[in-house]
């Protein structure tokens, strides 16, 4: 089994990245971080969830995000 808390199959919701062991994509975690629920709550609205992989997601789209962020001219 992977480390990474996001995975791709292609016959489990259509190939769209969800977390790990689950058939919740990522994207749906964005949303509800959106929507202003907490993580516990978005956990307890998805059992499959685990917190730590959904942090994990979190910290790796942010460091994703990070690194491609164009450069601003001085």
């Amino acid at each position: 089994m992977t480390d990474h808390p996001v995975v791709r199959r292609s016959g489990v919701m259509s190939g769209q990245p969800c977390l790990r062991g689950t058939r919740v994509p990522v994207a749906v975690l964005f949303e509800n971080l959106a929507d202003g629920l907490s993580l516990a709550e978005i956990v307890d609205s998805y059992p499959t969830l685990e917190a730590d992989d959904c942090r994990r997601a979190i910290l790796l789209a942010g460091e994703l995000l990070a690194a491609a962020a164009p450069v601003d001219g001085d």
